[in-house]
């Protein structure tokens, strides 16, 4: 069983401990000298790793495999870092010291899956417009399997067993309350807009049924999911007799929800509840990414920079 997690780590602070391998290459730096630079985490978080001592085994590392490594906590432009002296793959049919949890390598939504996906899929069979209802049911039943487990991302936020149900679900929550506020919001529709609008990730990103994600698919690199999101409505559309008017606004609540074009929506909103997505979908990014961030951070103190967050740093307040 792990003693040190990643929340853990200080500066400064000497590890002897298991990690997984999150992503890993051997570099050449500025001396022209090889060196291993690989991230490693487990369910609480990442910190990437240098080792300046390259071994023939080192060329062997892949991503998921667990290491043991010792190595020194330090600090690189305002980011822990670990300075690894020794690594080594895990190798628990042999060594009775290596067995160990998985639970705590994989990182997991705070939800059953089960549960939030209950949750969903009550929220769409309450929709009274019986197009969207329609529609908004079939996508999840067709896509169950993989909503049990999906991540919302490959990194950043939400990018966990179970984020993308995680998301979609505080989202709705959001939603709900936000309609309660603008009377004018037609529910309806941005509860549909909220279930459609990351769908195709499950498409678009790599990942097994642990939840880690591993890349993008071809056409996840070459059209994204917004554009996969639009050719899904599409077709979807036509199964299901969508009138020609809700699959268009459908359509553009999928392709502007990102707001700006240098973040893949070539469109901006252009009705109030397809505005609201895009609210609802940042502030429950940005809510993820600064928890996560005062998790990681002693009260009273700053966490490092969040890239995702405009490099800021968190504060923690004292309790």
């Amino acid at each position: 069983m792990k003693q040190i997690f990643v929340k853990d780590l200080k500066k400064e602070m000497e590890v002897i401990d298991f990690f997984m391998v999150k992503s890993v290459a051997v570099k050449t730096g500025s001396t022209g000298k090889p060196y291993l630079d690989v991230v490693l985490g487990d369910n609480t978080g990442e910190i990437n790793g240098k080792k300046w001592d390259v071994g023939t085994s080192d060329h062997l590392l892949k991503e998921k495999d667990i290491v043991k490594i010792i190595a020194v906590v330090t600090e690189f432009n305002s980011q822990l870092q670990l300075k690894i002296q020794r690594i080594r793959k895990a190798v628990p049919e042999s060594n009775p010291d290596d067995i160990m949890d998985m639970g705590d390598f994989v990182k997991a939504a705070p939800e059953d899956p089960e549960e939030m996906y209950d949750y969903i899929f009550r929220s769409c069979d309450s929709i009274k417009d019986e197009d969207y209802r329609k529609l908004c049911l079939r996508v999840l039943e067709d896509n169950r399997e993989k909503l049990m487990y999906y991540p919302a991302a490959s990194k950043n936020h939400h990018a966990e067993l179970g984020g993308l149900l995680y998301h979609t679900k505080r989202m709705l929550m959001n939603g709900e309350r936000v309609c309660q506020v603008y009377t004018n919001l037609n529910k309806d529709l941005v509860i549909a807009g909220v279930v459609l609008h990351d769908i195709q990730k499950i498409f678009e990103i790599d990942a097994d049924t642990d939840g880690m994600a591993s890349g993008y698919s071809f056409e996840g690199q070459m059209l994204g999911h917004i554009v996969m999101g639009v050719k899904y409505i599409d077709k979807l559309a036509d199964e299901t007799d969508l009138p020609y008017e809700k699959k268009i606004m459908m359509e553009h609540m999928v392709l502007s929800h990102h707001y700006e074009p240098e973040f893949g929506s070539p469109k901006k909103p252009l009705f109030p509840e397809a505005e609201v997505l895009h609210y609802l979908d940042i502030l429950d990014a940005r809510m993820y990414d600064m928890e996560e961030a005062v998790a990681h951070t002693e009260p009273g103190g700053f966490s490092d920079r969040i890239w995702t967050l405009d490099n800021r740093r968190i504060y923690n307040p004292t309790k």
